[in-house]
């Protein structure tokens, strides 16, 4: 019996080098989404003040499109906004933002010093963030002409991430 106590450590040992290979294994970018392949949480969301409309989950049927979630006071979304303007311009899909707890003031004066490359704009103030599974911003969706989720992408977008996943997926998907 005392054998078997001697070889406990190792065991222990085997288990948990098992686990770091298997976690080291894994690319850290990577953030699974359980909505991967689900439709997209229902949503209606007023305009930002002096907007003409909101953003609503009906907007995001019959085209695929993106979904970029966003704030004035994220630094991350400011070094993305570049690149997420060269792409609106591409004109190949509909960009719309979810404003994620942001004061009205600070991103109408963001908008006006970086431009506006949404399509459409809807004012949260933080819970469709949560049912979309937001874990911070910006996060960027790309949903499918029936309204179904097909790609996330957590933190700012580069061209790289433009270039190698997104416009693949567009065009993929038939757009």
């Amino acid at each position: 019996m005392r054998r078997w106590l001697y070889l406990l450590p190792v065991a222990v040992f085997a288990l948990m080098a098992a686990g770091f290979y298997i976690g080291l294994s894994r690319d850290p970018d990577v953030l699974p989404s359980p909505l991967i392949d689900e439709p997209a949480p229902q949503f209606d969301l007023p305009p930002l003040p002096g907007g003409a409309k909101g953003l609503a989950t009906a907007d995001l049927k019959g085209g695929v499109s993106l979904v970029n979630v966003f704030a004035s006071w994220c630094v991350p979304c400011r070094a993305e906004h570049k690149i997420l303007s060269a792409f609106a311009a591409l004109k190949r899909v509909p960009v719309y933002g979810i404003d994620y707890k942001d004061k009205p003031k600070a991103v109408a004066e963001w908008l006006a010093e970086l431009g506006n490359p949404y399509t459409q704009i809807g004012a949260d103030d933080g819970q469709v963030g949560i049912a979309w599974g937001v874990y911070g911003v910006p996060e960027t969706f790309l949903v499918d002409g029936a309204g179904r989720i097909r790609y996330k992408h957590v933190g700012p977008l580069t061209q790289a991430d433009i270039d190698k996943a997104i416009l693949p997926l567009i065009a993929k998907l038939g757009q």
